[in-house]
């Protein structure tokens, strides 16, 4: 009986010690929730598909800018859903490392900012190409007659500058999670971030529906209408404004999630991270690979025959 009463305080204990270790661990942890496996299994197989597709149109078009980017979209994205795999459960992964949890912020904030870029690229040069090379009717397409090498060096420096903050916010609130101190600080300069490049992101936007605009102006005064229902590009400008979409949408999602707090019910639901960060990238990512404008201004493009 004694024996019987001795194991039982012990498994009491183990008990209690165990709910403590768990407590703990709940309260350490990096990431507001446990990702998913398929989810990050899912992504990198997606992902690796699309970087497949990117590398071949690379070598079709030899539109080198755009395609480099996009591969680089790709890498990022692969590596950064790997470490989100680490993230997981065990055995595979481990929810409570914080460095699985700054590698994969890093990675996965970081792909969209090469994705941007080469939408940038992809107004420029189409800008270029629908103008023949002339400076006038660059100046006439382009949004308030503003230079490529302007629209480019303006957009990527303010990405660059929004991505630095954010990566720095999220690694101090990965830091301050592990310490067991208040994250809000960290989050403040996190959401400053996305702040910043949903406000530079809307800008682009409005300059590529200045484009839009122009270049409808310009084909009605020659005759020739590159938006037109019936002309094959028109399912090129199509995919370059609905990718755009989709990365401002995405960049959206990120700014009301922060905005929340950390544990805010956005941030602590993986559902709208799958929805609104992960789908998004995806589909722009798919739709600038099947609408490649490198089939318009790359190697045999339609606009340079």
């Amino acid at each position: 009986m004694l024996q019987s009463s001795f194991t039982g305080k012990i498994l009491l204990i183990l008990r209690s010690s165990l709910h403590q270790i768990i407590r703990y661990h709940e309260l350490t942890r990096p990431i507001s929730y446990t990702p998913h496996l398929a989810l990050s299994a899912l992504a990198v197989a997606l992902f690796g598909l699309l970087l497949l597709l990117h590398s071949y149109r690379l070598y079709a078009t030899r539109l080198y800018a755009f395609s480099i980017l996009l591969i680089f979209t790709t890498l990022c994205e692969i590596i950064g859903y790997a470490f989100r795999m680490r993230s997981s459960r065990p055995p595979l992964g481990n929810p409570y490392n914080v460095i699985n949890f700054i590698v994969q912020y890093f990675f996965i904030v970081c792909a969209p900012v090469f994705l941007s870029a080469a939408i940038y690229t992809t107004l420029t040069s189409f800008i270029g190409a629908m103008s023949g090379g002339n400076s006038a009717a660059a100046r006439q397409l382009s949004p308030l007659g503003l230079s490529k090498r302007t629209i480019l060096g303006i957009f990527i420096t303010c990405d660059v500058v929004a991505t630095i903050v954010q990566v720095a916010g999220a690694a101090l609130i990965g830091v301050a999670e592990s310490d067991r101190k208040s994250p809000d600080t960290a989050n403040n300069i996190l959401l400053g971030g996305l702040a910043f490049q949903v406000f530079a992101f809307l800008l682009f936007l409005v300059l590529l529906f200045i484009f839009l605009r122009n270049s409808g102006k310009a084909g009605k005064a020659t005759g020739r209408d590159d938006a037109g229902r019936g002309n094959p590009l028109r399912m090129y400008i199509v995919a370059l404004v609905a990718s755009s979409l989709l990365v401002y949408l995405r960049t959206i999602f990120r700014l009301a999630e922060t905005a929340q707090g950390v544990m805010g019910y956005a941030s602590t639901h993986e559902p709208f991270f799958g929805a609104l960060e992960f789908a998004p990238i995806v589909m722009a990512i798919t739709l600038l690979g099947w609408w490649h404008p490198g089939r318009l201004v790359g190697k045999n493009g339609l606009l340079l025959r």
